[in-house]
């Protein structure tokens, strides 16, 4: 649009300069003739009336906004399978579910988000209040504990978040995106409701079969007990715990480099937490670090570890060990986290290839990026209740973009046949003139809460309403002609295996419902 408005306001001023240069008594302006001039105009009049002129119809060009999409039946039909999928698993544990405005507050996101707070979404004034776009669930989710006074809840959310962030569209990065969060509010023993959240996220990711997958647990007061012993100075934990959470993104070099040179941190503090962000295990790190001369030192740390341990032995009791691990390199840059936090990351199998990523025909384990994450923040309520009261709360993000963006890479490389509709029988007529008893067939068959539709013509074509069951994937046809009306039955079709029979009016509501329950 800008460049269009540049060209008119650029070809109107060589109007003007044309025509001052022919009131001149001069065959040339600084060695450029009049009709050098006068053909260059004569081009940018022409691109001019091509561009839409001065009239303020200008085309413009129809797009989503950047980071966002549209999503096609098709697309839509994958979103609905995995939705129902995510919350089948928060129900079956027992969850309920609130609401709350897409907009908060500025003042209720600011100071919760670190260095991603610049992300948030600001609004214009709105009647005197300062307004932005929820950034994720949580934050909202604990004003709304703290607001209604609320001291236990099991809740999920599924709802739009806002960031204004890169997109990256093909790997499920956008500026609107939905969260799925589960979370449990109140005081309960230590690491069973924390348990409770790794386990749902490995049902979840299981269920849906998106390949193999890995959950990264960490601490928070491990990660601090390891910055004091390493010598951080207390007023650098969270900038360089955001830098650390930079490290499945970039490589250990290019994170020394930003604590060191732009953050600060001394070389020697950076090699420690090298040494120690490089550790990966189970129940069995944990106790070791335990008995490390530098982390003993630390009482958080301990702490953590501790927990760290009791969280995998209920892990074990909830057979899911095969796929957590204990990673001193996760972070979650997010200032709220208090105690324990975790991330699931998929790895390539399962997943539509990436160039290069295997070498003399063996495929490596390469990691496609996070699909969930969460973890303990026991602070974040008393920060908007009045008298500071603490609401302990564990939670879960299922990222559902990314899941999506998979799941549909999947349905086109495996060129699945996906159904936008649940139609599970089509009333059709075989002759002309049967309008009426088509509609008074499919009445009787919604009213029996039965999944059908008719084609909107007076006398559609038999093979036509055929080919429409064929595309559409709807299994049965409940046929309708002049010997069947004569002889008080319904001709039913399987479109797959094109059997028909006959079924009587009375039984083909029953009949149609026991066929669909089977299939």
């Amino acid at each position: 649009m800008m460049l269009t408005l540049s060209c008119v306001r650029f070809c109107s001023g060589l109007t003007t300069f044309r025509t001052a240069a022919h009131v001149r008594p001069l065959h040339s302006v600084s060695g450029i003739t009049v009709a050098q001039i006068d053909e260059e105009v004569a081009k940018l009049l022409e691109l001019k009336a091509q561009l839409g002129g001065d009239d303020g119809k200008n085309q413009f060009v129809l797009k989503t906004p950047k980071g966002t999409r549209d999503y096609n039946p098709k697309q839509m039909a994958i979103r609905e399978k995995v939705f129902n999928t995510i919350i089948g698993c928060f129900k079956r544990h027992g969850a309920e579910t609130i609401d709350t405005p897409v907009f908060e507050l500025k003042e209720t996101l600011t100071g919760k988000y670190g260095e991603d707070s610049k992300l948030i979404y600001d609004l214009k004034d709105q009647g005197g209040e300062l307004l932005s776009l929820r950034y994720d669930l949580t934050v909202p989710f604990a004003r709304y504990l703290a607001m209604n006074k609320i001291t236990n809840i099991k809740r999920y959310h599924i709802a739009k978040v806002y960031r204004r962030d890169n997109p990256a569209m093909t790997r499920g990065r956008y500026r609107e995106f939905y969260q799925c969060d589960f979370d449990i509010a109140g005081q309960y023993d230590a690491m069973i409701p924390d348990a409770e959240c790794l386990k749902i996220v490995h049902e979840i990711l299981s269920a849906l079969e998106l390949g193999d997958f890995r959950i990264k647990v960490n601490d928070r007061r491990i990660l601090d007990g390891m910055f004091a012993v390493c010598g951080v100075p207390d007023d650098k934990f969270r900038t360089i715990c955001s830098t650390v959470d930079k490290l499945d993104k970039m490589s250990w070099e290019d994170v020394k480099k930003e604590m060191v040179v732009e953050k600060g941190l001394s070389e020697e503090a950076a090699d420690q937490i090298g040494q120690y962000v490089s550790m990966q295990g189970g129940m069995d790190l944990a106790e070791r670090l335990l008995q490390d001369p530098k982390m003993s030192q630390s009482k958080q740390a301990c702490a953590g570890l501790s927990d760290i341990k009791l969280l995998f032995s209920y892990l074990q009791l909830f057979q899911v060990t095969d796929k957590v691990v204990f990673d001193l390199s996760l972070a979650r840059g997010l200032d709220y986290y208090t105690g324990v936090i975790y991330e699931a990351v998929l790895t390539q199998a399962g997943v539509a290839p990436v160039a290069n990523d295997t070498q003399n025909g063996a495929e490596e384990n390469v990691s496609v990026g996070s699909v969930a994450g969460g973890g303990r923040y026991d602070g974040l309520v008393g920060m908007f209740d009045p008298k500071g009261r603490k609401v302990p709360c564990v939670g879960v993000s299922i990222g559902i973009e990314r899941i999506f963006s998979i799941m549909e890479q999947k349905a086109e490389a495996l060129a699945e046949k996906v159904r936008t509709t649940e139609v599970q029988v089509m009333v059709a007529s075989a002759q002309k003139n049967l309008l009426e008893e088509r509609l008074r067939l499919v009445t009787e068959l919604w009213n029996a809460g039965v999944k059908a539709e008719v084609m909107y013509k007076k006398n559609p074509k038999l093979l036509s309403q055929l080919q429409h069951c064929e595309e559409a994937g709807i299994p049965l046809v409940a046929i309708l002609g002049e010997q069947e009306l004569k002889d008080g039955v319904v001709k039913l079709r399987v479109v797959a295996t094109r059997e028909e029979v006959d079924v009587s009016r009375a039984d083909v509501i029953s009949e149609i419902k026991r066929r669909t329950s089977e299939a």
